[in-house]
């Protein structure tokens, strides 16, 4: 049977992407150096709140992400023809990805190496950053950037869909359902499931934090990670009858995972240990932090989010756009702001929302009723 609108996950995933932006705001501003993942600092301006913003979002995002992408593949595959859902992903997922990879990577790059050549007092910074583009090869993407994860979920879908193929049988599917009823609506055997297979998992892969990487050819650890959490989404699906079970102790799983996620925090900056080190401490700490984000912020958006909203309908439809667009525009601002004599996080801010503004108002009137509209999410809206 055709499912209704889900909205509370249709809302989740959409914040969960929102979320990116908050991440790239506080990164110039943190304290810990982060390489060339993320190559500016702020020279005159850090704080390690920013650093704490940065790790709590990372705990829990993209494991929610994925598990909402896979409930969202599952109905696909499962309430139309497998064929159908091929070519919705094809078309709201890898289309995208290249298009928008081959667009943003002259600007991201124009945009980090500004901002680094400010940062560093290099005379005349636009010249000079300018000079990167007399090389062709400057054009060519080097890395999938803060679109990766959309090359993760190709990669992800692609592989479940052969799998499900492979594997479509009525009894196994009547018995899947059945266990997976009985994990979910106990609520203390469901997060025990989950923590059991994330901490087996980062066990695994010998890394209390799977670093996302941006690589070009796929990584092991990111594949295996991620494809763990899309596969719980998916059999979640089978089980969206019973959504509302999540509602139980939402609100004490997520706040007992604020608390241990700082918990862990300090352990690590006290200790001066590497945020992904094979530490069976922190691994268990991840897995205990992760399990209960899942279960407590799914439960928070079925409470809160289950009804329709206009206005987090909008938000939902512009938030593809949005993160597809944020990366240059948080990487560029804090150039402008390196001299003006105000804390680390009024900083923070300040990217945060002049990025959201443009973000938000260039979809309202350049995306959401127009052909690059249709490209991302399947059809105009009125503006």
């Amino acid at each position: 049977m055709k499912s209704e609108r889900i909205h509370s996950l249709d809302a989740l995933r959409a914040i969960m992407m929102l979320l990116g932006l908050v991440i790239h705001s506080a990164l110039t501003y943190n304290i810990t150096p982060h390489g060339n993942a993320w190559s500016i600092k702020d020279p005159n301006s850090t704080h390690i709140l920013s650093d704490f913003i940065v790790l709590l979002i990372h705990s829990f995002r993209m494991p929610i992400f994925f598990v909402v992408a896979g409930f969202f593949g599952a109905l696909l595959f499962y309430e139309r023809q497998p064929s159908q859902m091929i070519k919705n992903r094809i078309s709201r997922i890898v289309f995208p990805f290249i298009v928008f990879l081959w667009i943003l990577w002259p600007i991201t790059v124009f945009s980090f190496r500004y901002t680094h050549n400010v940062f560093n007092h290099i005379d005349n910074p636009l010249k000079k950053t300018l000079t990167i583009f007399t090389d062709i090869t400057a054009f060519f993407p080097k890395t999938t950037s803060h679109l990766w994860f959309l090359y993760y979920l190709s990669l992800i879908t692609g592989s479940t869909v052969i799998i499900s193929l492979i594997f479509r049988n009525k009894k196994v599917t009547k018995y899947t359902h059945q266990v997976l009823n009985s994990l979910i609506q106990k609520t203390l055997i469901r997060v025990l499931f989950l923590f059991g297979i994330i901490f087996i998992t980062l066990t695994l892969l010998k890394t209390s934090m799977v670093k996302t990487s941006v690589s070009l050819i796929p990584d092991r650890n990111t594949f295996i990670y991620f494809f763990i959490f899309y596969c719980v989404g998916w059999l979640l699906y089978k089980s969206k009858n019973i959504l509302h079970s999540f509602m139980h102790y939402d609100w004490v799983f997520t706040v007992t995972a604020i608390i241990l996620a700082s918990v862990q925090g300090l352990i690590i900056e006290e200790y001066k240990l590497d945020p992904s080190d094979n530490s069976r401490l922190l691994i268990t700490f991840s897995a205990i932090v992760v399990c209960l984000f899942i279960s407590g912020i799914i439960g928070l958006f079925v409470r809160y989010a289950s009804k329709h909203s206009h206005r987090m309908r909008y938000i939902s439809d512009a938030s593809y756009w949005v993160y597809l667009i944020h990366l240059p525009l948080t990487a560029i601002i804090p150039a402008f702001l390196l001299n003006f004599p105000i804390p680390a996080m009024i900083k923070f801010l300040i990217v945060l929302t002049i990025t959201t503004i443009i973000c938000f108002v260039s979809y309202h009137f350049c995306v959401r009723n127009t052909f690059i509209g249709k490209f991302l999410n399947g059809q105009k809206y009125p503006t």
